[in-house]
């Protein structure tokens, strides 16, 4: 089985990515940016610098545009050229615990809590022992109605594997805002998964081979890129589970205000698309900007 795991790196990178390196059973892909040194190198995996980037395929390279994280998905069409089963796409903020990578069920049964619920969407972080937090793209409307009192074990075969991250969480801005947490979540939760779509993120994420053609991180929607994402490739029949903390977040520097900002499209279009993903599992691009649905398609097309 051939697994790639895929990252981004605009600025300098950081020590997390030697890590990553260092994993003898993965390949590791790092896409840089404009602000990558020019002489950055990797001891065994594959920097992709911007010109060869441009190599890849030029019209999806200017349609992401720079200096953003969405340039990972010309890595995951990368991954898919070099024949990868499974793609993790992790940020560089992101240090794995030794047991990264090891607990992997992604494209295999596995017996999971499985939360039934009626409203429209599935809140994984409440569902821990931070019952208070919840998971960035959440629609916020719902917060009030999370109910996590309906539950079994059940086996089911996870398409997505999205672990969960240590220190600091994946919350929005406002959660961030008011709670500041430094997180340690208990194994005793996961697996979990539910009836209901639910958000998942792109730093600590596996991907079955088959669902990358579906899987784009969106540009132009500000931190919704990989929500969003999310939300559509389940609502292209992929099955999520979530799984243990295998990574600590050291958080890069962020700007709670900015990330707000960048997050306000979410909070206003959240919940109505997860509505709309229940009758039609392409309403995703009802919500997209035209450079973000022209992407896409250019996309799709190349695999």
């Amino acid at each position: 089985m051939k697994k790639v795991i895929v990252t981004t790196t605009i600025n300098p990178p950081t020590s997390a990515v030697k890590k990553y390196d260092a994993l003898p059973d993965w390949d590791l892909i790092v896409m840089g940016d404009q602000k990558t040194p020019p002489d950055y190198a990797l001891e065994r995996g594959t920097y992709v610098s911007p010109d060869e980037q441009q190599a890849i395929d030029a019209e999806l390279s200017e349609l992401i545009g720079w200096n953003c994280i969405q340039r990972r998905n010309l890595g995951f069409l990368l991954a898919w050229r070099m024949g990868a089963d499974i793609v993790a796409t992790v940020d560089d903020d992101n240090v794995p615990l030794a047991h990264w990578g090891e607990k992997l069920f992604v494209g295999e049964e596995v017996e999971a809590t499985v939360y039934e619920t009626a409203i429209p969407a599935f809140d994984p972080v409440g569902a821990t022992n931070y019952p208070h937090l919840w998971h960035r793209g959440y629609p916020l409307q719902l917060l009030p109605y999370r109910d996590y009192g309906t539950s079994r074990l059940e086996t089911v075969t996870a398409d997505v594997q999205a672990d969960f991250w240590n220190g600091d969480p994946d919350i929005d801005a406002i959660c961030r805002m008011q709670y500041a947490p430094d997180c340690t979540f208990e194994d005793s939760y996961f697996p979990m998964t539910s009836t209901a779509v639910s958000p998942f993120d792109s730093q600590n994420t596996f991907i079955a081979r088959r669902f990358l053609p579906e899987y784009f991180m969106f540009p132009g929607v500000g931190r919704m890129d990989d929500i969003w994402a999310a939300y559509h490739l389940q609502a292209q029949g992929a099955r999520v589970v979530y799984g243990a903390a295998s990574v600590v977040q050291e958080r890069n520097p962020h700007d709670l205000v900015i990330d707000m900002k960048k997050e306000y499209l979410g909070y206003e279009n959240n919940l109505r698309m997860v509505e709309r993903l229940r009758e039609d599992p392409e309403a995703v691009l009802q919500f997209l900007p035209p450079e973000a649905i022209a992407a896409f398609d250019r996309y799709r097309s190349l695999f």
